[in-house]
C-alpha cells in the first residue's frame, strides 16, 4: 500500500514536470488519488482498522476509514450528518460527498463559515444542506428534522469540541449505522468522564489552555453500549472513535470490535495554550497539569469529580 502511494504521488506531483498548478488542478489530483486509494481498499486485505487510513479532505486519516466502512456496509443509507465543519475545507464527510455522491447535512455555529460553503462549486454540484446552528442538547433533534433528516442514516459525525457526549445522548430522531465521535485523549482510557453540560459551552472560554472539552473514550463507549453500538476502533492520531450499530455489523467489522482500554490511542498533537493564547508546544501529559483539578462528570454515577 505504501509503495503504491509513493509511486502514485511521484506520478501526480513530479516537480520536474509541473510548473504552475492551479488550485482546481490540485483538487482534481487529490480526488484522483483518493479514488485510487478507495479502490485499493476493496482489494487489499485489511487486518487492522487503522490500516485503511488515508486523507483527502479529512484532517487525519478518516477518509480512508469511512471508505472501509462504506465498502462493508453496502446497504446502508447514503446519507450523512456532520457537526462542527468550520468552512468544510477539512472535514470527514466531504470526500464521501464528492466521491461517493452521498447526500448530507452539515452544521456549524458560524454564519461566515456557512456563507463560505454555500458559495463553493460543490454546494450546487452535490446534494448538500449547510445550516448555521449553535448546537445544544435542547435543539439538536429539531435542527436535524427541520433540515429534512430523520430515521435511518448512514453516518453521523459529531465534532464540536465541547458537549459531544451530551449531544449524542440527546439525539433520538435518527438511527445512524455509523457514529464517529471526537474524544479528548487527555481524559485517559480509564475514567468515564465528560465536561459538565452547559448549553453555551465553548472550548475557548472553558479554559485558556484549550484542553478542557469533550469526553473520554470510556464515556463514549459507555454511551455507545446504551445505544446498541459497538466500538470498532480509533484513528491513528487519537482523536476520533468509530462506532457501528450492532445489528448491521459485518464479519470484518466484528473482528475489529474492542473496548476503550484496548482501542484507546493517546494523541500527540500539542495544542496547549498559555494565558495569553499562545501555543506552548508542551507535550500532552505535561500540558495536562493546566486542567488538573477542574470539575468533570462521571457519566456512570452522574456525579461531579475532579480531573
Amino acid at each position: 500500500m505504501k509503495n503504491f502511494i509513493r509511486r502514485l504521488l511521484r506520478l501526480l506531483f513530479d516537480r520536474r514536470k509541473l510548473s504552475v498548478v492551479s488550485k482546481q488542478d490540485l483538487l482534481k489530483n487529490k480526488m484522483l488519488l483518493g479514488a485510487l486509494l478507495a479502490k485499493q481498499l476493496k482489494i487489499l486485505p485489511i487486518k487492522r482498522f487503522q490500516d485503511a487510513e488515508f486523507s483527502v479532505f479529512s484532517q487525519w486519516g478518516d477518509d480512508g476509514l469511512i471508505q472501509l466502512l462504506v465498502n462493508e456496509l453496502q446497504k446502508c443509507p447514503q446519507t450523512f450528518i456532520e457537526f462542527g465543519v468550520e468552512n468544510y475545507s477539512e472535514a470527514s464527510t466531504r470526500f464521501l460527498l464528492e466521491h461517493n455522491n452521498w447526500s448530507g447535512l452539515i452544521m456549524d455555529g458560524s454564519m461566515a463559515n456557512i456563507a463560505h460553503i454555500q458559495q463553493q462549486p460543490f454546494y450546487y454540484l452535490y446534494d448538500l444542506t449547510a445550516k448555521q446552528c449553535f448546537i445544544t442538547a435542547e435543539n439538536i433533534n429539531y435542527a436535524i428534522q427541520e433540515s429534512g433528516f430523520k430515521g435511518e442514516l448512514g453516518i453521523l459525525h459529531i465534532d464540536i469540541d465541547g458537549n459531544d457526549y451530551w449531544i449524542w445522548q440527546s439525539i433520538t430522531c435518527i438511527q445512524p449505522w455509523v457514529v464517529i465521535m471526537e474524544y479528548n485523549s487527555l481524559f485517559g482510557a480509564e475514567r468515564s468522564i465528560s465536561v459538565p453540560y452547559t448549553a453555551d459551552f465553548m472550548r475557548t472560554r472553558a479554559h485558556h489552555s484549550n484542553l478542557f472539552f469533550g469526553a473520554s473514550l470510556p464515556a463514549l463507549c459507555h454511551l455507545a453500549e446504551q445505544k446498541n453500538y459497538a466500538f470498532v476502533g480509533s484513528n491513528a492520531h487519537g482523536n476520533n472513535a468509530y462506532f457501528v450499530r450492532k445489528d448491521v455489523l459485518t464479519p470484518l467489522l466484528e473482528s475489529f470490535v474492542t473496548n476503550a482500554q484496548e482501542g484507546y490511542v493517546a494523541a500527540k498533537f500539542r495544542e496547549d495554550r498559555n494565558a495569553q493564547g499562545q501555543l506552548t508546544y508542551r507535550k500532552p501529559q505535561e500540558a495536562l497539569a493546566q486542567i488538573r483539578g477542574l470539575h468533570v462528570v462521571n457519566v456512570l454515577t452522574n456525579k461531579m469529580e475532579l480531573l
